[in-house]
């Protein structure tokens, strides 16, 4: 129940962070926060990671969608099993970040993201995450420890 609740908590604390950028920031306008370090920047996503495969949306969303529905039947299997926490919680990320980016996809066809940080590499600081993405690096990171472990 604890990872159910986790992956819901993700998805709806997502969920309300993408619909107040949508409602309230300019796409292409930065604004600092966290003493600067991070910068605060609407982005349509109509890719995958670092907008690829943009110009083919729907195999992106198909791709999405199918790897996510593979994961989560990984992810009930491995809840069946006795221990392997560290893989379950890895999973639980990964699987809470990759349902707000699927959903995104299929209902408005592209996924927000709204964060960077600031640093002076100017080719990193163009890259614009949201918390889904961090759950899902995260996650997977944590996934194939627990997994091998």
């Amino acid at each position: 129940m604890q990872y159910l609740t986790a992956i819901l908590g993700i998805f709806g604390l997502e969920f309300l962070v993408k619909k107040h950028i949508e409602e309230t920031k300019t796409e292409g306008v930065d604004e600092k926060a966290c003493g600067g370090a991070l910068l605060i920047r609407k982005h349509h996503n109509k890719g995958a990671f670092l907008n690829i495969g943009e110009k083919n949306q729907k195999a992106v969303m198909v791709i999405s969608v199918m790897l996510t529905v593979l994961m989560t039947v990984f992810y009930i299997m491995t809840l069946t099993n006795a221990g392997k926490g560290l893989l379950k919680w890895g999973l639980t990320l990964l699987l809470g970040g990759a349902y707000t980016n699927t959903y995104d996809r299929l209902t408005r066809k592209y996924v927000v993201d709204y964060v960077s940080f600031n640093v002076p590499f100017r080719w990193l600081r163009r890259i614009i995450f949201n918390i889904g993405d961090f759950c899902i690096m995260i996650g997977a990171l944590l996934s194939v420890i627990g997994y091998y472990r």
